[in-house]
């Protein structure tokens, strides 16, 4: 009967995908655990291997596995990290992934293109996913993609507990470097008791990372004001809106986003922007060509670590985000 009780007792195990281990490791740390020891091998034709060298029949597993660049190896290894388990009789298994790969695929803007963000989803269902846990979602509605719970964390309480300790609020402007950001501009607005501004943008549907800047709707003269979005990647979006801040009197522009993407141009952009100041989290690891100045990286883990023990005792995510979730 002890034996019978004791398999019956919930038992969390974590698992670290080879992208970013260094996160993962601050995770377990936080929660006082040890991540699973796991042989991961990519072949030479670029095939992957994995195996626990543990027993993880029973377990409530999470997988963390940043998606930085190659995306598409590490989407597969935490797919594979995923079937594993599954066919190692774990209990419950959560896909933690702190950026979304392929987020921004999340609706068709022209015929006959894909939504794969949906797919990433269909591929964590098949490979026997019970949950998923993400950071800043591109897009609210990719909770629907998956059939099944989705835990949406926000940097934003990280983010901007930074910046208030920094920096008056009483001087600042949040602005959203385009419509699209607007909610989670409104979100920080909100969060600081500031104003908003919106810079008024047309990208080219023909050429990616494109963008043309138009105007200001806001008052920016002689504020501070922060620029904030849920990603950089090329930093184009960014760099021009700090542009044209600068043109209509900013007193000066720092950038706050969660996902730090960075890649080609982004970070001799981003030294050469004119910002005060970067803010963001490690959600991803920095590979940048140079290194880029007036950098500040927050650390995301403790957030992840909070979330999967709410998660593993059954409790509530929503209760960490003051009911915004």
């Amino acid at each position: 009967m002890a034996d019978a009780t004791a398999s019956n007792e919930k038992h969390l195990m974590l698992f670290s995908g080879r992208a970013y281990p260094e996160l993962a490791q601050e995770v377990a740390e936080l929660m006082g655990q040890e991540l699973v020891p796991t042989r991961a091998v990519t072949y030479a034709n670029s095939e992957i291997y994995v195996r626990f060298q543990e027993s993880v029949r029973g377990s409530d597993a999470f997988v963390i596995q940043s998606h930085a660049a190659p995306v598409n190896e590490w989407l597969m290894e935490q797919l594979i990290m995923v079937d594993a388990l599954k066919r190692a009789s774990a209990k419950r298994i959560t896909v933690v992934a702190p950026s979304y790969p392929y987020g921004r695929q999340d609706k068709k803007h022209l015929g006959r293109e894909p939504i794969s963000a949906r797919l990433v989803a269909d591929l964590f269902k098949a490979a026997g996913a019970d949950r998923i846990m993400s950071v800043d979602l591109h897009a609210a509605q990719i909770q629907g993609f998956f059939d099944g719970p989705v835990d949406h964390l926000w940097g934003l309480p990280v983010l901007a507990d930074y910046v208030k300790q920094k920096y008056d609020t009483n001087d600042i402007t949040v602005v959203s470097p385009d419509a699209g950001r607007v909610r989670l501009a409104d979100m920080w607005t909100d969060k600081l008791g500031a104003p908003l501004a919106i810079i008024h943008k047309r990208r080219d549907p023909n050429l990616a990372n494109t963008v043309a800047v138009h105007e200001v709707v806001g008052e920016v003269e002689g504020k501070t004001c922060l620029l904030v979005d849920d990603m950089i990647d090329t930093a184009g979006t960014m760099t021009q809106a700090a542009q044209a801040l600068k043109e209509r009197g900013a007193k000066r522009v720092i950038a706050a986003a969660t996902h730090p993407i960075f890649s080609g141009p982004a970070a001799h952009r981003l030294n050469n922007s004119g910002m005060e100041e970067i803010i963001v989290t490690n959600t991803l690891p920095l590979k940048t060509a140079e290194p880029i100045h007036n950098l500040t990286v927050l650390s995301i883990a403790p957030l992840l670590a909070q979330a999967i023990k709410e998660v593993f005792h059954d409790g509530s995510v929503t209760s960490l985000f003051d009911g915004q979730a």
